[in-house]
């Protein structure tokens, strides 16, 4: 009973020092600042239509935690989930359908659509688990090459293509609201330069978050869990993407996690709050995967 009882107490004494040398690779916060639980971010999520998560395209964590957070909402909602990104685009959605389906070989598919560079470490396991358990995945991005067009020669050129590629874009004509602050920030990290360069690079990033946004909302299914993945940026503030879903589709439940990188995790900035429902603060020191 004696040497119990001294274990137990040498337990409690070490365990305080063991844990001060412990390095977190991440933390979760809530909007004010607040830490919360990984289960906490999950019982929010299991609740609403779509969840947005914002990630860092080059942190290895977020792409962990994405895959994480997947099989459990999938299990936590009984296989009633739909996944969605901006990394696939809509003209690619018959490839993506046919891998799924395995009508395509992954060959076929890896070399025909065109992914991110970082595919095989970042996506690929998100999209090999959509088509184990059978999950719809959906494209939602607008094809680069129109994103371009836009910010080469304005968003009324759009109104130039032809019935078949507008079926991979937003219902024209797509309305810009150059004061959401998201877009004011963009030109704020150009040096505040208005001007048509402006102009176009902002119409550029809003026919993203629209057709985006409007192909979530095409794609909802009552008692289903959407899961998109996409830049933080997009999704930040509930603004680029979910303003434009809201648009679409005002009553749909979103919940959105963005993702920060900080040199300390202890504490939430004070300019990383309100970026999200929850907040994912990564150390600066992380690995990148590109």
């Amino acid at each position: 009973m004696k040497k119990f009882l001294f274990t137990l107490f040498l337990g409690a004494f070490c365990f305080p020092l063991f844990s001060q040398h412990l390095k977190p690779a991440y933390r979760l916060f809530d909007q004010d600042g607040r830490e919360v639980s990984y289960a906490d971010v999950l019982k929010k999520a299991e609740k609403a239509d779509v969840l947005f998560f914002g990630e860092q395209h080059n942190n290895p964590i977020c792409h962990w935690l994405q895959l994480e957070m997947t099989r459990d909402l999938y299990e936590a909602k009984n296989g009633k989930l739909l996944l969605g990104a901006e990394m696939f685009e809509r003209d690619n959605q018959l490839l993506m359908d046919e891998y799924l389906r395995g009508t395509l070989t992954q060959k076929s598919f890896e070399e025909e659509a065109r992914l991110w560079k970082n595919y095989a470490t970042d996506y690929k396991p998100l999209v090999e688990f959509a088509k184990a358990k059978k999950i719809p995945f959906i494209g939602t991005n607008i094809p680069r090459r129109y994103a371009n067009l836009v910010f080469r020669n304005g968003i009324k050129s759009l109104d130039s293509l032809d019935v078949a590629a507008k079926g991979f874009l937003a219902p024209l004509p797509i309305t810009v609201d150059m004061e959401l602050p998201s877009y004011k920030n963009m030109i704020a990290m150009m040096g505040g330069h208005g001007g048509p360069n402006a102009a176009n690079l902002i119409h550029s990033q809003a026919v993203k978050d629209a057709t985006m946004g409007y192909f979530i909302a095409q794609s909802l299914q009552r008692g289903h869990l959407m899961v998109h993945y996409n830049g933080s940026y997009h999704s930040d503030v509930k603004e680029g993407t979910v303003w434009y879903l809201k648009k679409y589709a005002p009553r749909t439940e979103v919940v959105t996690i963005a993702s920060v990188e900080q040199e300390k995790l202890d504490t939430l900035l004070e300019s990383n709050q309100k970026k999200g429902d929850f907040i994912l603060v990564v150390p600066t020191s992380m690995t990148k995967t590109y």
